[in-house]
């Protein structure tokens, strides 16, 4: 009985972080280019009362094991890379990934950060940053006076300059993919770091090598489905009461024990 106290303790540690990770896709429902997360288990080692055997020459044998599970843990999180919706906003700086890939983004300490939230604009010095001024990267300078912004589906970013007949071409937006994007590291504010898991980024043109293409005027959702969400947490709140109950039940066999003359 002691055993059951400790399995469904498991139990409801496991279902309790679940429900974080779905907290946390509820919270971020309407956050641009977030990719909901989901709990993965794992069974804990089972202990072994009775190991199966081969038949010996009288005939004895024990063809099973006899086993019972210790519980369960979280065995990782992992991200659901699904496509979100795409979103129109009529601003020529939006720009939505359809399909794999990340915008690569220089962060204040130097280090490179890749996203999906493709909500730019320009700062002060011209340059295009994200909403919270990190460097888009390979560096884009729009010049003061810049006119119809336009960046088409190859990541080519077009502007009508004073002075100039036809649009110049400020630069191009590239996309980074990676081998293992589950590997990569949330570091918060839309922004994913490289790992060892994730593998070394390759920096493609949208279209080229597996990479998506980009629609500009448009973001894209959150893949979060609200009512998915509400399902798995009735699911998930089941399974803790369910693993309380056991804990009542081993606790109520205990005390029937203690009372035995």
């Amino acid at each position: 009985m002691l055993r059951s106290l400790y399995t469904a303790a498991t139990g409801m540690e496991a279902q309790q972080l679940k429900m974080d990770v779905t907290a946390n896709n509820l919270a971020n429902a309407s956050t641009t280019g977030f990719k909901k997360g989901r709990a993965e288990f794992e069974d804990l080692i089972s202990e072994t009362m009775r190991a199966p055997a081969e038949p010996t020459p009288n005939g004895g044998t024990d063809p099973a094991p006899l086993q019972v599970g210790l519980g369960v843990r979280t065995g990782s999180t992992t991200r659901t890379w699904s496509q979100g919706d795409l979103l129109s906003t009529g601003n020529p700086l939006d720009v939505a990934i359809e399909g794999d890939g990340f915008f690569r983004v220089q962060r204040p300490n130097g280090e490179l950060g890749y996203t999906r939230a493709g909500n730019f604009r320009v700062d002060a010095m011209g340059r295009l940053v994200t909403q919270r001024g990190d460097l888009v990267e390979p560096g884009i300078d729009v010049p003061a006076g810049a006119k119809q912004i336009t960046i088409q589906s190859d990541g080519s970013v077009l502007a009508q300059v004073d002075g100039s007949p036809h649009p110049d071409e400020l630069g191009t937006l590239e996309l980074s993919l990676f081998a293992n994007p589950s590997g990569l590291l949330a570091i918060g504010n839309n922004l994913f770091t490289a790992t060892p898991a994730s593998g070394e980024p390759m920096h493609v043109r949208p279209g080229e090598q597996g990479a998506g293409g980009i629609s500009q005027g448009f973001l894209e959702g959150s893949n979060v489905k609200a009512v998915e969400e509400m399902i798995d947490m009735i699911s998930t709140q089941r399974a803790y009461e369910l693993n309380s109950k056991v804990i009542q039940t081993a606790d109520q066999m205990l005390q029937r024990l203690t009372q035995l003359r």
